[in-house]
């Protein structure tokens, strides 16, 4: 027994001591790009106006971000507030930049950290102004809810490159090294 343990232990720490420095990073930057970009980007297209100034129109994001507030307003955004549309800017435009800077590995850390407090920021939204009644449970049998579930996972891949760091393949390890 001790040698199989032995051989399973030699085996893995070879794995590991291999992998760590770059397959973890690399992987949820990976996985992140095929399954949360475009998510993202698309998400943010529908808040912006259209042509070429359209990213100064937030007009729309109204009503995804504050849509309760959007719609005691009459839908009028003219009546909304500074600070909603201070919030409105900053969140439209971060689901833009912040996707962006994780796919190309620059100030990775940071832009995770963003992003899951923007997916936190999101998931209240969600519930609370779109009340949305099926946000799932955790330790159910069930592994399709929209809120709990698969924005775990979301935020597991974005806690990875927060611990991590970006891997070898970033702007972030090119800036390190020209240091």
């Amino acid at each position: 027994m001790n040698a199989l343990i032995t051989l399973h232990n030699s085996i893995f720490s070879r794995l590991e001591n291999m992998l760590a420095p770059w397959f973890l990073p690399t992987l949820a930057r990976f996985t992140f790009a095929a399954t949360l970009l475009i998510y993202f980007w698309n998400s943010a297209r529908l808040k912006i106006g259209e042509g070429v100034f359209g990213f100064l129109d937030i007009s729309r994001a109204y009503g995804q971000i504050f849509p309760k507030a959007f719609e005691a307003a009459g839908y009028d955004d003219e009546a909304m507030s500074g600070f909603q549309w201070l919030v409105a800017l900053a969140g439209t435009w971060a689901e833009f930049v912040l996707p962006l800077l994780i796919v190309i590995g620059l100030f990775t850390r940071l832009a995770a950290v963003g992003m899951i407090g923007f997916i936190i920021v999101q998931s209240i939204t969600d519930v609370v102004g779109h009340d949305i009644e099926k946000y799932g449970v955790w330790f159910d049998r069930l592994s399709d809810g929209v809120i709990m579930d698969q924005r775990l996972f979301w935020v597991t891949v974005l806690l990875i490159l927060v611990t991590r760091g970006a891997g070898p393949f970033s702007v972030d390890r090119l800036l390190t090294r020209a240091v």
